[in-house]
């Protein structure tokens, strides 16, 4: 077979070579004489529960985003309201196979034409729940086993299917429809797996063939020849000396060419990404994401849970400061039970700050294991989706209360810091009005609400961009107001660990970042290559 490119979308960077896996989507029920009613009830109820269990158990074994993701899946599938069209349907006399298939069919559709961007996005989590489902519902028609280091080809890639992959060996994913802002995505990002999207045609027609992806350019060669061959080769071969070098600089101080000392800092997720990391890599803890501890459950671990997973973190960090993000709950993170749901617009309603202002007993006892916590290290509080002045003032009220009840029972504690997030252009625009101990920008929502471009739309993506004008601008603005003021000033959004931003994001006078710990050598080489001399920043 001569050699064919395919062109798309880099979703998640890299460079792999291997053989085809195509995975099938599910186009057609298998047509079976039903049984009796009951039959066909008892078959979907106890698939509905299985399912339910797997996803459990993929939970189980993941951490940080993927278990939040799941989560979501979880409690959609525990919805009764979920199930019952099927059922009713199986009750007129329909198979469980096809009764599930069509209900779900009119609810992926729901979603899909909602004029919501939230729930639009949120398909390919029903289409995930479906086909899971309906494979154990139909013994035999599953998906196809995925040997190690294969390149998976799908029209779109199922986040738990996702998951039970073993990535160890390699591999790569390639997908005829998909975002680079997908859930997967954002999970090939962070476990090294190249990715691109978008190449159009039919995944079943790649199966078997020997490819390279490259996923730096967002390009597939089918059945490459020699020459192709030896020159993706060198590439790979450069790429290792990259990586290497990228580790040379994990445990130096960060500073650029000409002197200037930066604080890099780590985003977490979750106490088990620390168990593996040398805390001599980084300068503290920019952003602990303190949601995922909820785990999908709609239920708030106890004072007692969060104080012991804050005060690991702290010690861990051994005196570097731990910016502990209060529940930023909303948006594109449900939690079922504690977020609103049915919002028109989840992105501009109830989340973060504002949610915590819906739920004052969740928030007071969140308050109080952050300043248990704050005894055994440097730990500060951080507010996500600040907007007026008024929130932060509450929160410090809020934060009184929880020391006086602390101080009133004898149980130690420490006042922390308390910042808050810019990530609403209402709160960077007048900066000056906010009276918050520290700042740290979010640029991810900063930007989506700057340029108007969903983060998790694919046709907008290219729009939502950290490097536009208008939001740098913006970055360069509160970097200065810092300065004047004195109050520290850091970014912990995803531009923080691009190395393609570092230039611009500490000429417009940022001197703190905070990233995942994968960027942390990336990051820091591409801090040492910058020159400020001359900068009036």
């Amino acid at each position: 077979m001569a050699e064919r490119r395919l062109f798309g979308r880099a979703a998640a960077r890299g460079l792999a070579r291997g053989v085809v896996t195509a995975l099938a989507t599910t186009d057609t029920v298998p047509d079976r004489i039903p049984g009796s009613p009951e039959a066909e009830r008892d078959a979907l109820v106890l698939a509905v529960a299985q399912a339910g269990a797997e996803l459990e158990a993929l939970q189980s074994g993941s951490s940080g985003a993927a278990s939040e993701m799941l989560g979501f899946q979880i409690a959609l599938l525990s919805d009764e309201e979920l199930t019952s069209p099927a059922l009713a349907a199986i009750e007129c006399g329909r198979p469980a196979p096809l009764a599930w298939t069509e209900a779900m069919a009119a609810e992926i559709a729901g979603y899909a034409e909602a004029e919501d961007d939230y729930f639009a996005a949120r398909t390919a989590d029903l289409e995930d729940i479906r086909d899971r489902v309906l494979a154990l519902l139909t013994p035999g028609t599953g998906q196809v086993a995925v040997p190690g280091g294969a390149v998976v080809a799908a029209a779109d890639l199922p986040l738990s299917r996702f998951l039970a992959i073993d990535w160890r060996e390699g591999g790569a994913i390639v997908l005829t429809g998909g975002s680079p802002a997908s859930h997967v995505a954002m999970l090939a990002r962070a476990r090294g797996v190249p990715m691109v999207v978008g190449v159009g045609g039919s995944a079943a027609a790649l199966a078997g063939c020997e490819v390279l992806v490259d996923a730096e350019a967002g390009e597939v060669v089918l059945e490459p020849g020699e020459a192709s061959r030896a020159a993706f080769a060198a590439r790979i071969g450069a790429q290792a000396a990259v990586v290497g070098a990228h580790a040379a600089f994990r445990t130096r101080p960060a500073a650029t060419a000409d002197g200037v000392a930066v604080s890099v800092s780590l985003n977490i997720a979750d106490v088990a990404e620390l168990e593996r990391l040398d805390p001599a890599i980084c300068d503290g803890i920019g952003l602990v994401r303190t949601e995922l501890l909820f785990h999908g459950t709609g239920a708030l671990s106890d004072e007692a849970a969060q104080y012991g997973a804050y005060r690991r973190i702290a010690e861990w960090a051994d005196g570097r400061p731990v910016v502990i993000r209060t529940l930023d709950a909303g948006g594109d993170k449900p939690i079922p039970g504690v977020t609103i749901t049915g919002e028109s617009n989840p992105f501009l309603g109830v989340r973060g700050i504002r949610l915590s202002l819906h739920h004052p007993k969740l928030f007071l006892v969140q308050l109080r294991a952050l300043a248990r916590a704050a005894v055994h290290g440097d730990v500060r509080v951080m507010l996500p989706m600040v907007t007026v002045p008024d929130e932060l003032a509450w929160a410090r009220q809020m934060l009184n209360a929880a020391l006086d009840e602390l101080a009133e029972a004898g149980i130690p504690a420490r006042r922390p810091r308390l910042g808050m997030m810019i990530e609403v252009p209402a709160a960077a625009i007048a900066i000056e009005e906010f009276d918050a101990d520290f700042f740290s920008i979010g640029s991810n929502d900063l930007t989506q609400y700057v340029t108007a471009a969903a983060r998790d739309i694919g046709a907008v993506a290219e729009l939502a961009d950290p490097g536009n004008p208008a939001v740098l601008r913006l970055i360069a603005s509160i970097a200065r107001h810092g300065r004047e003021a004195g109050v520290d000033v850091s970014l912990c959004g995803d531009a923080a660990a691009d190395p393609a931003m570092t230039d611009r994001l500490l000429r417009a006078g940022l001197r703190s970042l905070s990233v995942a710990p994968s960027a942390i050598g990336p990051v820091k080489q591409a801090i040492a290559a910058v020159d400020l001399h001359g900068c009036a920043a």
